[in-house]
């Protein structure tokens, strides 16, 4: 079974409540008699970190070994282990003016930009810019 998305809005973040989505995900599995969980996770720290590849940030740990993100933490504390880590989940090509709006950032030639929120840079060449969407995979067992 594949977790496609879980998200918590940002005024009841802090309240554990990402928490009870896997642990709900993990258990409609298991009713169903599925095998493991796999979550595609979007690191919630990576866009402070752009420039670095998601197969070296998803190794860093914290003193405790647990990892460095907090929502990979979360997963690893309800038992999930790093599947994969995965630099090209999700593909996002657009003409320049379209991310110039969605961005706040004017993008006045070919390059690669960083941008806010952005877990990679963006490419932008010849008037388009394609931004490749880094996640990690988790896998929770079920049983």
């Amino acid at each position: 079974m594949s977790a496609l998305a879980a998200e918590v809005e940002g005024d009841q973040q802090g309240r554990g409540l990402s928490r009870v989505i896997i642990e709900a995900m993990a258990a409609a599995a298991r009713r169903a008699g599925l095998g493991p969980l796999i979550a595609p996770v979007r690191p919630s720290w990576k866009d402070r970190y752009p420039l670095i590849p998601i197969a070296a940030y998803a190794t860093w740990r914290r003193h405790d070994g647990l990892p460095f993100d907090p929502w990979m933490r979360v997963h690893a504390r309800l038992g999930a282990a790093v599947l994969r880590p995965e630099p090209q989940s999700m593909q996002i090509t657009a003409p320049v003016a379209d991310w110039e709006e969605w961005t706040g950032l004017q993008l006045p030639g070919p390059g690669q930009y960083v941008f806010p929120g952005g877990l990679a840079p963006l490419t932008v060449a010849d008037g388009t810019g394609e931004y490749w969407e880094p996640n990690v995979w988790m896998l929770h067992p079920v049983s």
